[in-house]
């Protein structure tokens, strides 16, 4: 298993690193993750239940990518759902997989809808005090500080998101990165200087630069589909125009690299009923050679 930082700070040939996001089905067919076979990352990251829709759990889409692509794997874990113990068995059994790349998320929180079918949020840890929990683990204790008969070694991973407060953001980073947080991803950005203007406000308010990795993300825009994030109006004209998302993104990435960034979240264009356009996420890897 390669942790994502490990292949951050390896550098070299292979250029930036990427991770690519993808969502897993809704059933329990393995065949369908197949369509990730043509594409270039690095990494494949399981999304967890996007759009609170029942999937396939994000261990076990992790796990079938790995075995039925070769690539190295990451799954998102959400606080939302599960208590204490069912989140740490769920860990256990993650390693027992051989997956040892986690991000942790806090989850969209349960609307009306989801209330009033008798859906109950759980949120037993918040993101920070779970990193600080899967730190722990590889320490080897559990949430009660009872010894597990083996530590864990788990790549920890964090949430950040510029489209928010900036200050706050930054000031919860910090804490994320002091609880164990050893890499973080954020939420689509759409400029070099979005990135610019929040390391110096985290530089600013924490005292030294973030010490971390972070794989800035990139999403590959389609005008019928779900965009995150606060979208340049210029840029939505394009898009309305027909401009190609992958083409805009494949700027944006190119731009991101010759400013020495090293790593990226790539996410997919996001269709209509979930579908994912990975051809596109494919073509945006182009621009930068991969």
């Amino acid at each position: 298993m390669t942790h994502v930082t490990d292949r951050y700070g390896a550098g070299g040939p292979g250029g930036p690193l990427v991770m690519c996001d993808f969502t897993p089905p809704r059933s329990g067919d393995p065949t369908v993750l197949d369509r990730l076979k043509g594409v270039s990352a690095d990494f494949f990251c399981a999304a967890y239940n996007p759009g609170k829709l029942v999937r396939a759990d994000s261990v076990a889409a992790a796990h079938a990518v790995r075995e039925r692509t070769g690539v190295e794997t990451v799954f998102n874990l959400a606080t939302r759902d599960m208590n204490k113990i069912a989140l740490q068995s769920r860990l256990l059994g993650a390693q027992m997989l051989g997956l040892e790349n986690v991000i942790v998320m806090h989850g969209d929180d349960l609307t009306e809808r989801e209330l009033g079918l008798g859906v109950t949020s759980v949120r037993d840890y918040s993101s920070t005090s779970l990193i600080a929990a899967l730190r722990a683990m590889n320490d080897g204790q559990d949430y009660r500080g009872a010894a597990l008969t083996a530590p864990t070694d788990f790549c920890i991973g964090a949430t950040l998101d510029l489209a928010r407060d900036l200050a706050a953001e930054a000031a919860l980073t910090k804490r994320k990165a002091e609880a164990g947080a050893h890499y973080f991803i954020t939420q689509p950005i759409y400029a070099p200087e979005e990135r610019e203007r929040f390391l110096a406000l985290y530089e600013e308010a924490a005292g030294g630069p973030l010490a971390v990795p972070v794989l800035w993300g990139v999403q590959v825009l389609d005008k019928d589909g779900v965009i995150f994030g606060n979208v340049p109006a210029g840029l939505r004209a394009q898009l309305d125009a027909g401009r190609d998302g992958a083409e805009a993104a494949g700027e944006l990435l190119a731009a991101l690299v010759e400013a020495g960034v090293r790593g990226f979240y790539l996410i997919p264009p996001i269709l209509k009923g979930g579908r994912r356009d990975y051809e596109a996420a494919q073509r945006v890897l182009g621009a930068i050679g991969r």
